[in-house]
Parts: C-alpha cells; sequence; structure tokens
C-alpha cells in the first residue's frame, strides 16, 4: 500500500497522468470536432447540392462554372451610401464590395417609418427609391425592412399622439401606399418588427391589428410576401414565445411567408447547440428561415455599447471562426434560406468592431474567411469529358450556371425546386 501511495505521489509520475488526461481530452474534443464538421459537411452537401446534366457527344469537353448561389448571402445597405453623405471614393468601394461579396440585400434604415415619415405628411422616399434602382440594375433580390415597427421608442410622437380611430387610419395608409408604391420591387418585407419585445400598435387598438395590417397591405400588393423578425430566438431565451407567437398569427389566418430571426443576439461568441435546437424548432412550421440581421461579434459583446473598441489579432481570428462556424450550421439546416449581415465595413455598421472591413478598405480575416467559404469550399467549379452514354453529370451547389461544351456556352439555373438541371448542346 504504501508503494502504491508513493507511486501516485511521485512528481513526475503525477506530471505524466497530467500531461495524458490532457491529451485524453483534447483528443476526444478534436474527434467529436470532427464528426461534428463531417456530419454538417455531409448535410450540407445532401441539402444544398443538385445534379447537372450535360448532353452533348461523345468526347467533347465540358466547363461548369458557378455564377452565383441561390441561397441568399447577403447584407443590409446603410442608407448614408444613397444619401451622398459619404466620400465618392468610399461610396464607389462600398458598392464594389458589396456585389463582390453578397447576392442578396436588406435595407436597414430607409424604410422604417420613423425615418421616412418624422413629420406627418413629410415622407422621404428618395432613399429607399435610389436603393432599389441600385438593386435593379444589379439583380440583387431584396427584402424591405420595416412597414411598422411597434417597439414604443421607435413609434414617432405624431404618431402617438392620434387618436384611436386617426391611428387606424394612418396605419392604413402607410400599408396601402408602402406596398403599391413599390409593388413587385421587394421579394418581402418584416410586416411589423420585433412583436414579441414590444407593440404599440396592438396595446393600443388589440389583438387583431396585425392582420389587418396584412390584409391593407395586401391590398397595394396582393402578392406581397410578410415575414415576422424578432430577436433573441436563435439564443432560446425569447424562442417559446416566438413560436407561441407564430401559431396565434396562423390561427388567426394571417399570410406569414416566412420566419426572420436576427443573428446577433450573442457576445463574441454563441452557443452551437442552442442555435441549431432554435432551428430546428422553428422547422416545425415549415415556412422558410432567413437569417436577417448578423452580426460577429453580437450585441452582448462588450463592442455593442463602446463602439471605438477594436479588435487584436488574436480576436480577429476568433471572430473568423466564429463567423465560419455560425455560417456552417445555418447553411446546413434545411429550413434556412439565407443569411444577411448586419454591416459589412466599419465606417457603416452599428458594431463596427463585426465588419468584414475596417475603416481604410483593409479586409479582415473575417472577410477572407467568409469569401474562401462562400466563393471556393460552397462553389461548383468543374471540368470533364462527355461520355459514350451522350452524358456528362456532377452534383452542383443550388445556382446559377455557366454551361461551355467545346465554346459554346449556356447559362442555366439549377434550384432546389427542381433538383436537376437538364443542358442539352445537341
Amino acid at each position: 500500500m504504501k508503494k502504491l501511495v508513493g507511486f501516485l505521489f511521485n512528481p513526475i509520475i503525477r506530471l505524466f497522468l497530467a500531461i495524458s488526461s490532457i491529451v485524453f481530452i483534447l483528443f476526444v474534443f478534436a474527434r467529436g470536432t470532427f464528426a461534428q464538421n463531417a456530419n454538417i459537411d455531409e448535410s450540407i452537401a445532401s441539402i444544398r447540392k443538385g445534379e447537372l446534366v450535360v448532353k452533348a457527344n461523345p468526347g467533347d469537353k465540358v466547363s461548369i462554372e458557378q455564377l452565383s448561389h441561390e441561397f441568399w448571402f447577403g447584407c443590409c445597405i446603410g442608407s448614408q451610401i444613397f444619401e451622398g453623405k459619404l466620400p465618392e471614393n468610399d461610396i464607389i468601394q462600398y458598392k464594389k464590395l458589396f456585389l463582390k461579396n453578397f447576392n442578396s440585400a436588406v435595407t436597414e434604415n430607409a424604410m422604417k417609418w420613423m425615418k421616412m415619415e418624422p413629420q406627418k405628411g413629410q415622407i422621404n422616399y428618395s432613399t429607399v427609391d435610389a436603393i432599389l434602382q441600385w438593386t435593379k440594375e444589379n439583380h440583387i433580390p431584396i427584402r424591405g425592412h420595416n412597414i411598422f415597427w411597434g417597439i414604443p421608442q421607435f413609434v414617432q410622437s405624431w404618431v402617438k399622439d392620434l387618436d384611436d380611430n386617426e391611428l387606424k387610419q394612418e396605419l392604413q395608409k402607410r400599408a396601402i401606399t408602402i406596398t403599391s408604391r413599390y409593388k413587385g420591387q421587394f421579394a418581402e418585407y418584416d410586416l411589423n418588427n420585433e412583436m414579441v419585445h414590444g407593440n404599440y400598435y396592438e396595446g393600443r387598438l388589440g389583438p387583431e391589428i396585425t392582420k389587418l395590417m396584412a390584409q391593407w397591405a395586401r391590398s397595394g400588393d396582393p402578392d406581397a410576401n410578410f415575414y415576422l423578425n424578432d430577436y433573441d430566438i436563435l439564443t432560446g431565451n425569447k424562442l417559446a414565445e416566438y413560436m407561441a407567437q407564430i401559431r396565434m398569427f396562423i390561427k388567426q389566418g394571417i399570410p406569414i411567408a416566412g420566419i426572420g430571426v436576427q443573428g446577433h443576439s450573442h457576445s463574441e461568441t454563441f452557443d452551437r447547440q442552442q442555435l441549431k435546437n432554435a432551428l430546428d424548432s422553428l422547422a416545425v412550421f415549415n415556412l422558410p428561415v432567413r437569417i436577417t440581421e448578423f452580426n460577429m461579434p453580437g450585441q452582448k459583446s462588450k463592442y455593442y455599447a463602446k463602439k471605438g473598441l477594436r479588435l487584436s489579432s488574436e480576436q480577429e481570428e476568433l471572430k473568423a471562426k466564429e463567423l465560419v462556424d455560425f455560417y456552417s450550421i445555418c447553411f446546413a439546416h434545411p429550413s434556412v434560406e439565407g443569411i444577411l449581415m448586419w454591416g459589412f465595413w466599419e465606417a457603416c455598421n452599428w458594431i463596427p468592431a463585426s465588419s468584414l472591413y475596417k475603416r481604410d478598405w483593409t479586409p479582415t480575416p473575417a472577410a477572407k474567411a467568409y469569401q474562401n467559404l462562400i466563393f471556393n469550399k460552397w462553389w461548383t467549379k468543374t471540368s470533364g469529358i462527355i461520355g459514350d452514354d451522350e452524358i456528362f453529370s456532377t452534383k452542383a451547389f443550388y445556382g446559377k450556371y455557366k454551361v461551355t461544351v467545346n465554346g459554346v456556352s449556356k447559362e442555366v439555373d439549377l434550384t432546389k425546386k427542381t433538383g436537376k438541371t437538364l443542358i442539352d448542346f445537341y
């Protein structure tokens, strides 16, 4: 017994056992991480890829080049870019890098009622009009954020001063005016923003107001798509309330086209399992899910309150890893149809530290990690030879493609809805 005790308390033996334990723990963690990443990659391949089939003469050379993703990898558009409030060089660079990095967009502030009509009857359409003109020219689908926002501090004083009948009339006027003016130009709208956290209009006019908002907006554009949009959902903190609200709206017959969940309620990191759990929970509604407002670090980090704080080199590398993990989990989930950042340039981002580009347009590690993910790892570019069966087939990410056979090119779409596209070169 004494020999055993002496053996265990020998400093060298104790050090060896400690190192062995650490190595074992790291091995188990690494194996678990590897398995998790492998599962994510398998899910992505299964969910996000279809089949491109090229038909041509045996022996013909084929090249396939992806041009864009069907999945929305987007970002909000800052109003100041289209209001002439920045140097021309910055505006040019912003637009150039937006088109380089993103295939979809959302209005950040320009469409919010408090911004468009701070004083009754004094409505500014010019910024939204300019944004829509630019996105149309560049074939970028865009979300309208938002028609209403019922958080009390974001409701204009003049709106609060109305009596109930006048308030109802102004809500109807706003809904019809927006959707009729922009008919067919927005892919979707956030109907009434963040209703889990506050709904001034419901407090004044009762629980049927959301349905009325949808009806009024549909009278301006019968094809308008309405999304819900809220925060602290992916953290799990408000998930149960959000799901209860969605069930209630569906029961009321409100036409909900999709579910928006903001992706900036975390700190410098996020809970991987909780993110997946939240997405799995929302999937029961069989509605498309968009991650509508993503920042890393997020709103619960110190960088939100202290805008001037900058990340160290090590923290920038961590930010890049966190971004890749967040995007990968979302891209691997079948209900998610898009992720939109809430700012990508330090001078035009409500959490500057979360940007892909510094104020002087220097790319951060997160920019490089993002681009590698979207345009390399999740990108299809291949070539081959038509076989004796007159067919060349390949798995490819859903999106738009340029297919070339012996110098002749065709552009085609491979969509998740069809799962397969045949390109005939005969």
